[in-house]
């Protein structure tokens, strides 16, 4: 039997009322692996001509929102946190490679943030991983994909500040 939104949904706020924390994200990047792994919940929920972000379900008491995002084509965003806020990233179709900065100067309003490049890696079909308030990273992609994020709080609500990505500074203080 496929795995719902209903279903989903409803796991993720258990997990995330018991455990908001770290650790309780952990424990829902393995219902979003079991999500992306399920070929139903992707024909489903992120269908091939899909829109690029599309609200799932937006919990009324956490705040929290789970996300399809259907990409056509190449793309590669800069390096960006998630504000106050955390995310996670599930691959159910194609490839991202993801690509984790170190903090170089935070930004602010009065500030364009910068950060350097330390790690890359594939998501692959079943991949999700953990985005902590602060963690830096960047999106790219060579061809279409297909994603479900979650967002510990809707982005579309809250300030978020620009990051350029910096190779050859050196590390500064945050």
């Amino acid at each position: 039997m496929a795995y719902t939104l209903e279903q989903f949904s409803a796991d993720c706020h258990r997990l995330l009322a018991a455990e908001p924390g770290p650790e309780g994200r952990k424990k829902i990047c393995a219902l979003v692996r079991k999500a992306c792994a399920d070929p139903e919940f992707v024909r489903q929920y992120l269908p091939e001509n899909g829109p690029e972000r599309k609200i799932l379900y937006e919990d009324p008491e956490l705040g929290f929102c789970i996300l399809g995002h259907v990409y056509q084509g190449a793309k590669e965003s800069q390096p960006h946190d998630h504000g106050p806020t955390w995310a996670i990233y599930g691959q159910a179709f194609g490839e991202t490679i993801m690509t984790e900065y170190e903090c170089l100067a935070r930004a602010s309003a009065d500030r364009l943030g910068k950060a350097r490049p330390v790690r890359d890696y594939k998501l692959r079909p079943g991949d999700a991983y953990v985005y902590n308030e602060g963690d830096l990273h960047s999106p790219r992609r060579d061809g279409a994909t297909r994603l479900i994020r979650i967002e510990g709080k809707n982005v579309e609500t809250i300030k978020r500040y620009p990051y350029q990505r910096v190779t050859d500074a050196p590390a500064a203080a945050q």
